[in-house]
């Protein structure tokens, strides 16, 4: 699985040659992830004009959780979107996506799953971000986000009855178990998430396509062709089992597109697919959290 990840994500260079051609380009890692090596040239960055953001910390028992939100600027009520980050935790490229989505009408909300062991922001690769992410339960992650959604019901700004979910590979898989959880959530969008997951006691017992029969929620999945950690076979067995059970799901597969093919700031982002998808996922919730 790390194999296939790392070839995904560096389309064949070695990470050696990878940070050479980043720095080659004078790209500016501040904010970023620096296992995650973003790549000059192809940083998506949404301005603030016409929104408000913020940072702080609510309470997920006695410890502080980090997160950050944006939302439009003028006085009203909006949907919410629950924003889970990747592997690589509430790094630059997920506070970007919150504020796309406060752009196009919403408030989104993101928060830091890995912040009790201090995140995964400065660890130098990815061997190192998955020693300390993968030992955490999924159990955790999830009450996390049912502390996010209490927070996001009672937002002053949001529409308590509005209120949907997203997530980027680890947090596509979430973003899937989340709706299976909390039937509170309107509408899910997963972006190359795991479907069956390595099981491992203590962390992880079960996988989406386990809890798909308690999923009520309209499900999009957005799914890389050529992504070398997720078969097809498995996001159509997924697709497969929400229909089966009656649920609204569409599962998207686009050809040849690698895993974090929206991950602008990575050699594994697909312009084309990525703004398909982004369409897609602004046009689902559009109709489950505005209509």
């Amino acid at each position: 699985m790390v194999e296939d990840w790392l070839a995904n994500a560096y389309e064949g260079m070695s990470r050696r040659q990878f940070l050479a051609k980043a720095g080659a380009t004078g790209v500016s890692l501040v904010g970023f992830a620096i296992a995650a090596t973003p790549v000059a040239g192809e940083i998506i960055n949404t301005p603030v004009s016409g929104i408000d953001v913020k940072e702080g910390t609510i309470p997920s028992g006695t410890f502080p959780m980090p997160i950050y939100e944006a939302k439009p600027a003028a006085v009203g009520q909006y949907p919410v979107v629950l924003v889970i980050p990747e592997i690589f935790g509430m790094h630059e490229h997920i506070k970007d996506v919150a504020r796309r989505f406060a752009k196009a009408g919403f408030i989104g909300i993101t928060f830091e799953p890995y912040a009790r062991e201090g995140g995964v922001l400065n660890l130098p690769d990815i061997a190192a971000v998955r020693k300390v992410v993968d030992p955490i339960p999924d159990e955790r992650v999830t009450a996390d986000l049912d502390v996010l959604m209490a927070y996001a019901k009672s937002h002053l700004a949001g529409q308590a009855d509005r209120i949907g979910v997203t997530g980027f590979c680890r947090g596509g898989m979430y973003t899937l178990l989340f709706a299976a959880r909390n039937r509170d959530i309107k509408a899910a969008v997963a972006w190359y998430g795991p479907i069956k997951p390595d099981m491992t006691p203590g962390v992880r017992t079960f996988g989406p396509l386990d809890v798909a029969g308690q999923i009520t929620a309209p499900v999009l999945g957005l799914y890389g062709g050529a992504d070398l950690g997720i078969p097809v076979a498995d996001v159509q067995a997924m697709e497969a089992k929400l229909k089966d059970g009656g649920k609204k799901a569409e599962f998207v597969i686009y050809p040849g597109a690698p895993h974090a093919f929206y991950a602008d700031y990575r050699p594994s982002y697909r312009a084309e697919a990525a703004k398909d998808a982004w369409g897609r996922c602004l046009a689902w919730f559009n109709v489950y959290l505005k209509s």
